[in-house]
């Protein structure tokens, strides 16, 4: 049934805050934050690019999470501070569908990158005498390329389906960046298509990532625990906790984000797990890991010294 016959051409997203005060602080803070997340991010990078010592598959992949990281924080707080600073909170639906788009990508980009990075903990502990073999730089390219092309494929198809939608009202939604169950929500055509396309797709590429991620720990847990020495099994888990803390941060929030319903109740909660998501957990994974790697902090000492 239709709700409203009038298409709409723009999108009206929630504001954090109605307090002129609070504003100015949640500016203040989000944008020290994407700074932050930027500059550490981006420092990551710089060291995995031109430190001989850091190439290695390990951090490979963790420059390329940084990379994703960076990204994908730029897709929605650049967006944020400027609807802070204008207290104009619409975006016009092209905008809306193309944030969708790159939230979307770099989300599923992350799904599958992590997957990629337990089969390098998984195949660095559990292989260790084929390590050099099994994960050479072909196919840590390979998986790197796996994993840009197939997190693409999701949104492609997503986005595609959307032009069967009319989207009419209300053009408000419960968030502060656009994402496709926010312009489900927005459309006065039935959505049961897209979204059985978005579980179909969804559950296609990103089961076999969940599985490989949690299987490859489920492996490494079971060898760390038959080894005999308390020192050898803290230096074997010690190489995978900082991944392993990443992919539980990533995994609650966006669990929480999207399988959590946006009922009035748990609508401020919600508002806070999704800044989590989309803010403050791109900062964590570089803070995360370079607080627990000594090639980083050995990297950055080298790098600081000689300028």
């Amino acid at each position: 049934m239709l709700r409203n016959q009038t298409t709409i051409t723009s999108v009206l997203l929630m504001s954090l805050s109605d307090n002129q005060k609070i504003i100015y602080v949640l500016f203040t803070i989000f944008l020290l934050i994407y700074v932050m997340t930027f500059l550490t991010n981006f420092l990551i990078i710089l060291l995995v690019l031109t430190c001989a010592h850091l190439h290695i598959p390990m951090y490979f992949f963790l420059g390329n999470l940084a990379f994703l990281d960076m990204s994908y924080s730029s897709v929605t707080a650049p967006r944020m501070l400027f609807n802070f600073i204008t207290q104009d909170w619409s975006i016009s639906l092209p905008n809306c569908i193309t944030q969708m788009f790159f939230v979307i990508y770099f989300g599923s980009s992350e799904v599958f990158l992590l997957s990629s990075m337990s089969y390098d903990r998984y195949v660095a502990i559990c292989c260790p005498l084929h390590y050099s073999q099994v994960m050479s730089w072909d196919r840590c390219i390979q998986l790197v390329s796996l994993v840009w092309s197939f997190a693409l494929l999701i949104p492609m198809i997503n986005t595609l389906c959307l032009r069967r939608l009319t989207f009419c009202g209300p053009n408000f939604i419960h968030n502060f960046f656009c994402d496709l169950p926010h312009l489900f929500q927005i459309s006065c055509t039935n959505t049961s298509i897209n979204v059985l396309v978005l579980i179909i797709v969804g559950g296609v590429f990103s089961t076999g990532a969940f599985v490989t991620t949690f299987y490859s720990y489920f492996r490494i847990f079971s060898t760390v625990l038959k080894i005999r020495t308390s020192n050898g099994r803290l230096k074997a888990f010690s190489t995978c906790t900082s991944h392993l803390t990443v992919v539980l941060i990533f995994y609650v929030s966006i669990t929480f984000t999207y399988f959590v319903p946006n009922t009035s109740n748990l609508l401020t909660l919600n508002q806070v797990v999704t800044v989590i998501y989309a803010l403050i957990t791109p900062l964590l994974n570089p803070l995360i890991y370079s607080l627990r790697s000594k090639d980083l902090k050995s990297a950055l000492k080298k790098a600081i010294h000689i300028h």
